[in-house]
């Protein structure tokens, strides 16, 4: 009868996740066996467990140093912990004192349970963001030769119609051209709340349909995607190392030479000098050893930093690597682009005003009717506005647009004309003083004026705008009660419009009139004076700017590709309360090393101290170097809590 364990196939597929999780589990029992044999003086059996348990349980840290070793010619903490180990045994047999082989034992096994921990910690760490893979489909819905076919995601076109039923995931970006649903997007932009999409409205993959069947029409490659975009840098975040671990990298390396140099000393000097006993002094000098060892120092960053990302995309905050994580913590000033970021970028109608007895709704209705041929945005915004009203209007014919200056047509065979002042005036015999000062008016809060007029007579005026980002100005106020020391906008807008809308926010300084050359050199000089500032930005003019900033952050949906590469931190959801969230989460990052730091190093030292009075026995030391190492992996974990 074969074994129930082993005919299980959830067995190797378990030891290939967890390996260092059943390699101590076996070293545990092993070492349990080794000394329960010596407790009943079967010596020559517990001689010959013994030793596997050091192979099972030690097998990694010994593969992992000596390659350390030999290939970068380092010493670091794993080799430390395998010399105590074998030291340990060696005097043991030396003294024929078995119990310290199962001292060197528990020592490796203690080592291999911290390393199962603190790989179990590093994969729960890693699991949300690696749930990003989960969100990707490997085919897509599409019509062929008039039926409808399941093809592999790689093959898609640009071009090709995609059919979304409800309740599936979205396969790939597209733009709706039939039907219209409710998508929740929490994976992309990390907001629960679902979307109301209809066509023309652009949807990404990854992202789940609601209750309405879509049809969408590829208009990028599938590897262009968002989610993808975002799983690219994901990886990309997970591989770089920030400064601070960095640092305690290098001054492990050299940390690991003194603590092996001195134990060689304090293993030597003290029996040649002062004939201190020789097996107590190498029994203290490998103790020595293990709670010198910096294990708990260098578990200090890595764990913080990856569970702060891990939170941050959870939020819909895309932080490529731990040193944008550690920089935002460390933020004085903010820049915001105008256009895309703190407005919408997109041109729409703020204010209508019709004279005599014409109504807004006739108004609109007649230049509606007129724009509705037209490409040009504040055309396309004046059609929206009708659309809004539910209005309805007869189609213009006869339509002449003159570039730069207005649209002209026959709306029931009246001829009507929409643009600018000067336009609008040199055909029409009616103009009056109102409208006149009420257009200067509006000019000079920032908007674009449209005028429209009926058989020679003005009819009215359309303030059209680029309306702030809802929520901007509450996000703003929010950076200043963090503590945020300065808060300016660059724009290339004119400084009239730039002014009016930083009244409008709480924005403390503005830059206006700017080419991309000049948004850079506007962040040099904040750098300058605030040292660590951020770049927010969407365009690809942003682009220089984002990466002159300490931090640039980019626009997840409206920025450009050129932007999304260059930012080091992505908005994804384009919510600027966001900013608040990933200050915060730098902020507290920076609070949980610092705390880690302080105490891996408060504990060697006391580690040491015990050690130099002999109070302290090879297995508690081991206990409490390595207890203190999970602790400090567990205090990082922390910031995966909301």
């Amino acid at each position: 009868m074969s074994s129930p364990t082993l005919s299980n196939p959830r067995f190797p597929a378990l030891f290939k996740e967890h390996p260092d999780a059943i390699a101590a589990t076996i070293c545990g029992l092993l070492v349990f066996l080794g000394w329960l044999t010596l407790h009943w003086g079967w010596i020559g059996l517990s001689l010959l467990i013994l030793p596997a348990a050091y192979v099972i349980g030690g097998y990694e840290s010994a593969r992992e140093g000596l390659t350390t070793l030999f290939q970068e010619k380092e010493l670091d903490v794993d080799l430390l912990m395998i010399v105590a180990a074998l030291g340990a045994a060696s005097l043991g047999l030396w003294r024929r004192e078995y119990y310290l082989i199962v001292d060197g034992a528990v020592l490796i096994l203690i080592f291999a349970i911290s390393g199962a921990l603190e790989s179990y910690a590093m994969q729960r760490t890693e699991r949300s963001i690696k749930s990003l893979m989960k969100l990707t489909s490997d085919t897509a819905r599409v019509f062929l030769n008039g039926s409808e076919q399941l093809i592999p995601i790689s093959a898609l076109q640009i071009g090709a119609e995609v059919l979304v039923k409800p309740g599936e995931l979205v396969p790939t970006d597209g733009l709706i051209i039939e039907g219209n649903s409710t998508l929740n997007e929490a994976s992309i932009t990390g907001e629960s709340m679902p979307f109301e999409k209809t066509v023309g409205n652009e949807i990404f993959a990854g992202t789940i349909n609601g209750n309405g069947a879509l049809k969408l029409k590829v208009h990028q490659s599938p590897e262009s995607s968002l989610i993808q975009r975002v799983i690219r840098l994901v990886e990309q975040a997970q591989t770089e190392t920030p400064p601070s671990q960095q640092f305690i990298e290098g001054f492990e390396r050299g940390y690991a030479k003194v603590i092996v140099l001195s134990g060689l000393l304090l293993a030597i000097v003290p029996p040649c000098l002062w004939h201190w006993n020789w097996e107590t002094t190498i029994y203290r000098a490998l103790v020595f050893l293990v709670v010198a060892s910096p294990c708990a120092l260098m578990a200090a960053i890595m764990p913080t930093l990856l569970s702060g990302i891990a939170n941050g995309a959870r939020n819909g905050i895309l932080f490529k690597s731990g040193a944008h994580l550690e920089t935002m913590g460390k933020i004085k000033a903010i820049a915001f682009d105008k256009t895309g970021t703190l407005t919408t970028g997109k041109p729409q109608v703020v204010e209508v005003m019709a004279v005599n007895q014409q109504s807004e709704s006739k108004l609109l209705q007649i230049a509606a009717a007129i724009e509705s041929l037209s490409e040009h945005p504040i055309g396309n915004a004046i059609v929206q506005a009708a659309q809004a009203r539910h209005l309805e209007w007869t189609q213009a014919v006869n339509v002449q647009a003159h570039i730069g200056q207005g649209i002209v047509g026959e709306v029931d065979r009246q001829k009507a004309i929409v643009g600018k002042a000067a336009f609008v005036r040199e055909q029409s015999d009616y103009f009056p003083d109102a409208l006149i000062q009420l257009s200067q008016r509006w000019e000079e809060e920032g908007k674009t004026v449209v005028w429209v007029a009926l058989e020679g007579r003005a009819l009215g005026l359309i303030a059209v705008a680029d309306t702030v980002r809802i929520g901007a100005a509450f996000a703003l106020a929010k950076l200043k009660k963090l503590g945020i020391e300065k808060i300016v906008m660059l724009t290339g807008d004119n400084q009239r419009t730039a002014q009016t809308i930083a009244k409008e926010i709480g924005v403390d300084e503005v830059y206006a009139e700017l080419l991309p050359e000049d948004k850079v050199n506007v962040i040099r000089q904040l750098r300058q004076k605030y040292q660590t500032v951020a770049m927010v930005g969407d365009g690809i003019n942003d682009a220089p700017a984002l990466a002159q900033a300490s931090v640039g952050i980019a626009m997840g949906i409206s920025g450009s590709d050129v932007a999304l590469e260059t930012a080091d931190v992505v908005l994804m959801a384009d919510s600027l309360e966001k900013l608040e969230i990933a200050i915060r989460l730098g902020r507290r990052s920076q609070t949980i090393v610092k705390q880690n730091i302080a105490f891996a190093l408060s504990f060697i030292v006391l580690l040491l101290f015990a050690n130099f009075t002999g109070n302290i026995t090879m297995p508690l030391g081991v206990i409490g170097h390595e207890g203190s190492t999970v602790l400090v992996t567990l205090s990082g974990l922390r910031l995966l809590r909301n």
